[in-house]
């Protein structure tokens, strides 16, 4: 039903595993290492109306399947990038995605070469369109996570929470300015002097407000 091409070495047909009449899988040696991996449907095979067949990879050593994409009647083949060195990126089918193997961290396990494990199962077209908007929706919300030195910290095993981080800013802010007297007036100047000296800290010492009151 399905063919899969890797560079230099002979094209899949056979499932090393029929898990169902839906569900297929391909162990695939990691070595030698490769980049990019070609899922086709086989001439004469079309999926049945309203499925799309998703791809799925097991990196060696690890037990959980990572959704790369999907390929349909419509878009009968894909590429998919699976050695996050190798560069350009993949594209032609739905969702496309890199997978994670990295060709330094795949050695042989006690004289057996690990293999890769890619999933390929026959699922209904909009809850696999479902899971690749979710997956791309995870994707975009970590990488919005600002890389600042004023993002959240971490001390130990214990993440400084916003509020926390606020007030020993708030605390840092009006340490400094009481400095300049007692009275409710404090000059313009007396701010702008505290705002040089604590993005200055910051560059210095980024982690310094998650300690105790920021001190």
């Amino acid at each position: 039903m399905f063919g899969i091409i890797i560079s230099s070495r002979p094209v899949l047909t056979e499932p090393s595993q029929v898990v169902s009449e839906a569900q297929f899988a391909y162990n695939i040696p990691s070595i030698p290492s490769f980049s990019h991996i070609v899922v086709f449907l086989l001439p004469g095979t079309t999926l049945p109306d309203g499925t799309a067949a998703a791809v799925y990879a097991q990196l060696p050593g690890s037990t959980e399947f990572k959704l790369l994409g999907a390929i349909a009647n419509e878009k009968p083949s894909a590429i998919f990038k699976v050695n996050n060195k190798a560069g350009g990126p993949a594209g032609g089918g739905i969702g496309d995605d890199d997978a994670m193997v990295d060709e330094g961290n795949v050695a042989p396990i006690d004289g057996a070469i690990p293999n890769l494990t890619l999933g390929i199962s026959v699922e209904p077209a909009a809850q696999v369109a479902a899971n690749l908007e979710q997956k791309k929706a995870q994707e975009a919300a970590a990488n919005a996570i600002p890389a600042t030195g004023l993002e959240l910290v971490r001390a130990g095993d214990k993440t400084v929470e916003t509020k926390v981080l606020a007030q020993r800013i708030i605390k840092n802010c009006f340490d400094f300015l009481t400095s300049w007297g007692s009275g409710d007036v404090v000059p313009i100047k007396a701010f702008q002097e505290w705002w040089k000296k604590f993005e200055g800290r910051i560059d210095r010492d980024p982690g310094f407000l998650e300690r105790s009151d920021g001190g």
